[in-house]
């Protein structure tokens, strides 16, 4: 129920994902061996991904989908090959210059902006794969190399914790503060 729709419905506010987040953090702490460990160790503990970091990975397989004609692409999401180290990048939409703030608040976390961003942060190794089973794979053990530190009440979090926020390089293989996977 806190993950239905999430590529439709991914909250971008602090407070919400905190929320949402409280939910999980609340029953891992109630699992044997986790009572003395923060949200984040339990996460890691119990190799789960916060609730904020599987939504992102719905959202990345989705895109997936629409890429391979999987599912009805209703937003008119395009994909670009241009057989670099890159590999296939989704065009990220743009929105007029006369915007108002509101705007392009709303159009940044829509999922026509924010699928193709998150798509273009992985590897490029991993959205060549045409098999899906093996895409979530190898998708999952990418994910779960990256930090999880999702914003919850009581904690500092070193960032947002989006998959775009630990990206600093167009091959995904640095992490900010040198982490390497």
């Amino acid at each position: 129920l806190l993950e239905f729709c999430s590529p439709l419905w991914n909250p971008s506010k602090i407070t919400d994902i905190q929320d949402l987040e409280s939910v999980q953090k609340t029953f891992t702490s109630k699992i044997y061996g986790c009572k003395d460990l923060d949200y984040w160790e339990r996460l890691k503990k119990l190799s789960l991904m916060s609730l904020q970091r599987r939504r992102e990975r719905y959202i990345i397989i989705h895109m997936w989908k629409l890429l391979h004609g999987v599912t009805v692409n209703d937003l008119g999401v395009t994909f670009h090959n241009n057989r670099s180290r890159l590999g296939t990048q989704a065009i990220i939409p743009s929105l007029s210059c006369g915007s108002s703030t509101k705007f392009q608040s709303m159009h940044d976390v829509s999922f026509a902006v924010f699928g193709p961003k998150l798509w273009n942060a992985i590897p490029y190794h991993l959205n060549g794969i045409a098999d899906f089973a093996i895409f979530k794979a190898h998708l999952t053990a990418f994910l779960l190399s990256v930090p999880d530190k999702p914003p919850v009440r009581g904690y500092t979090c070193p960032n947002s914790n989006s998959l775009l926020a630990w990206r600093t390089d167009l091959n995904a293989f640095t992490l900010k503060g040198g982490q390497q996977i």
